[in-house]
């Protein structure tokens, strides 16, 4: 018989690239993929490797509005009738969701017939449609050592196995580290995510027109932005005399984090495993209307291990970050170092290790 694994994932690159990788983990040993989200997943979801998507119904609500609650749970309970009916034609061993309210018909429907389930949650924070699913699925599988919001039973019994990311940024693992030369360029990576890139394309800029001549001439930029704030980014960094190259998304994400010195990022979980994985020291800017404040629990894995600093947007100044970014620069050693406290909380077998709870899950049925 063949093995059929649904995978149920939100419209989001941050729920989409672990469950890719997850995918890819499963097809590699002979597993069959069927990706399940909400109807937007079809042009998000184009490089997916699915042999077939299921668009179910699903909507999220505001909290504390009880007639948006009644609405989404309708909408779920709809999916979910909808993903019953298709698992009864196909059979799946288990459904694997990836958080995010698209994936809550997926799972609810598997838990109606009693099938295989496992959630794997990306955030240190428990994210809110895990949190309501967690506690009737068979496994709850996590990316940090830390749960927060979790019900107790559930953190008790969550398996830790990283976050799945993206072959190329997996084979950076085995990629040394190597701190900038004395007098050598200084190459510095900005990404800002979907949700910060005008803040940092404004601030970085900025910052970087403070620092001493010596760094400027040697510093070589690689930012992503967002496109209405490339012009301000481009002339800044004009202003400055810094070597820059400014893009909306840089799609060899793998080859510039390879040869960054030092990177500024958002916190998201897929962002902070990279960035561990890869063993580049960072200074994070966590998303202050993030709910729960998962970015700033994200990012505390690499702070406390000595990988990151940790820049709040309440306490972000230009000032502040240019002498930050000059403490740094300045330092190769303390740059080598961080490497390696960074890299030393990695796990970039995440893919590997999700793929056996998966398979294990669907061995007890």
């Amino acid at each position: 018989m063949r093995k059929v694994a649904v995978v149920a994932a939100g419209g989001t690159g941050g729920h989409l690239f672990p469950a890719q990788a997850l995918a890819e983990a499963l097809i590699a040993r002979g597993w069959s993929i069927v990706l399940a989200s909400d109807e937007r997943v079809a042009g998000l979801a184009q490089d997916f490797p699915a042999e077939r998507r299921i668009g179910l119904s699903a909507a999220t609500y505001k909290p504390g509005d009880p007639l948006g609650m009644a609405r989404a749970g309708l909408a779920v309970l709809g999916g979910a009738a909808q993903a019953r009916a298709a698992y009864h034609q196909f059979g799946p061993r288990v459904v694997v969701g990836f958080g995010g309210y698209p994936s809550a018909p997926a799972l609810v429907g598997a838990v109606l017939d009693r099938r295989p389930t496992v959630i794997h949650e990306q955030n240190a924070v428990m994210g809110r449609t895990n949190r309501m699913l967690a506690p009737h699925v068979r496994t709850v599988a996590c990316a940090f050592p830390t749960l927060l919001k979790a019900p107790p039973k559930v953190a008790q019994r969550a398996i830790v196995v990283g976050n799945p990311v993206r072959p190329p940024i997996r084979a950076l693992a085995t990629e040394p580290y190597i701190p900038p030369e004395d007098g050598g360029q200084l190459r510095l990576l900005v990404t800002g995510g979907s949700q910060g890139a005008r803040l940092l394309s404004e601030l970085v800029p900025e910052a970087i027109k403070l620092l001493p001549e010596e760094l400027r001439a040697r510093l070589v930029v690689a930012q992503q932005t967002r496109p209405e704030s490339m012009n301000f980014a481009r002339r800044a960094y004009g202003d400055a005399n810094v070597d820059a190259e400014i893009a909306p998304f840089f799609r060899d994400m793998a080859t510039r984090l390879k040869a960054a010195h030092l990177v500024i990022g958002r916190s998201g979980a897929g962002t902070v495993c990279e960035f561990a994985i890869a063993g580049r020291p960072a200074i994070l800017v966590p998303l202050a209307i993030a709910i729960d404040d998962d970015q700033g629990q994200n990012a505390r894995l690499l702070a406390e291990a000595g990988g990151a600093e940790i820049a709040r947007e309440h306490q972000l100044t230009v000032d502040s970050l240019a002498g930050a970014l000059e403490k740094l620069l300045s330092n190769p050693a303390r740059l080598a170092r961080m490497a390696a406290a960074a890299r030393s909380v990695a796990i970039p077998d995440a893919a590997e290790r999700l793929a056996d709870v998966v398979e294990d899950t669907a061995a007890k049925g």
